[in-house]
């Protein structure tokens, strides 16, 4: 009997940028379907952790850089499906925002076009506009212009700050907490997120991957409960049962601590925890809401045009965050 073709276990999905945050948890969204996976990422020998995840040869890590766009041909040839995840939050070196974000998504797009792969699935992030003055914003936007043009049928998917137990936003703020007496509130602590949880957009871009998502759209993915960065703020201190001061930084004092640390971050080298970078394009960020807008909820561009009930906060962040609680996984100090 031939085999169904059409079955995920018969599909190969490659996977650029499988290794990251939101990469792991894709990869494990599609490996439950049967697909296999081709984790295509700069480093395939520090991918070897996403191995246990599947099957003994279902999830194969590969090397590709999207600067050389031969090694990109080579990792999509023989895809049914291709997923993007590369994104940066702060440019360093060679890596800014032009080159992965906007050039990055060409490259995969165009390779896509070429290989005639029409199930290509983008990740950008709510805000992408071409009109921002921020230049993470600008190319994101730039990526999803490029990626359309290339294969119209693409489905982009635009997350509000993702949560999950690796986040770069509940963590960090979290082992702020734990060394200062204060956090800052850029802006005054006023603009609006929509957190969403990390396995819901993993299962948004499987659903893409299915191709039951209808193509050529961009969705906007938000949690189901939009809160201020003070409440936030004030939430992850709660959690983790530390009393600290919430103390208002103006945009315009935020823009010059922020200068003032990529100084010192570009004469260490680098060497700046991560922790407290801030830069002048994340406090232009923090000015506007990142919230799923009312026209991509009318016109079903969101989960629940996708048939997803998201996760809220509450019931996933406390799980990851106790170890940094004084007495860790236990709610109370122990009693001397």
């Amino acid at each position: 009997m031939a085999n169904d073709l059409s079955l995920p276990s018969q599909q190969l999905v490659t996977v650029f940028g499988g290794s990251g945050f939101v990469g792991r948890h894709v990869v494990r969204a599609l490996v439950k379907r049967g697909y296999r996976v081709r984790v295509a990422v700069r480093r395939p020998d520090l991918a070897g952790f996403l191995q246990p995840l599947g099957m003994v040869g279902q999830i194969h890590a590969v090397q590709a850089n999207l600067r050389y766009p031969d090694s990109v041909a080579a990792a999509v040839k023989g895809a049914s499906a291709v997923v993007n995840l590369v994104g940066i939050l702060q440019e360093g070196g060679r890596q800014n925002f032009a080159a992965v974000q906007a050039n990055g998504a060409r490259v995969i797009a165009q390779a896509c076009a070429a290989a005639g792969i029409a199930r290509l699935v983008h990740i950008s992030a709510i805000g992408a506009d071409a009109g921002s003055k921020s230049l993470y914003a600008r190319s994101k936007a730039e990526g999803e212009a490029a990626v359309l043009a290339a294969v119209p049928g693409a489905v982009i998917l635009r997350p509000s700050i993702v949560f999950g137990p690796e986040d770069g936003f509940f963590n960090r703020f979290a082992a702020l907490a734990r060394m200062l007496p204060a956090l800052p509130l850029v802006g005054g602590g006023d603009t609006r997120f929509q957190p969403v949880f990390v396995g819901d957009v993993a299962e948004a871009v499987a659903r893409g991957v299915d191709g039951v998502v209808t193509g050529g759209r961009i969705y906007e993915l938000g949690g189901p409960e939009v809160k201020s960065f003070r409440e936030l703020l004030a939430y992850i201190c709660e959690v983790i049962d530390r009393k600290r001061l919430l103390l208002p930084l103006p945009f315009p004092l935020a823009r010059i601590q922020a200068g003032v640390f990529e100084i010192v971050d570009t004469l260490t080298l680098g060497l700046l925890p991560d922790a407290i970078k801030l830069t002048r394009d994340q406090v232009t960020l923090l000015e506007s809401d990142n919230v799923v807008s009312a026209a991509a909820v009318a016109e079903g561009r969101s989960f629940e045009g996708l048939g997803i009930a998201p996760v809220s906060v509450e019931a996933i962040v406390p799980s990851y965050l106790w170890r940094f609680r004084k007495t860790g996984q236990f709610d109370t100090a122990r009693a001397e």
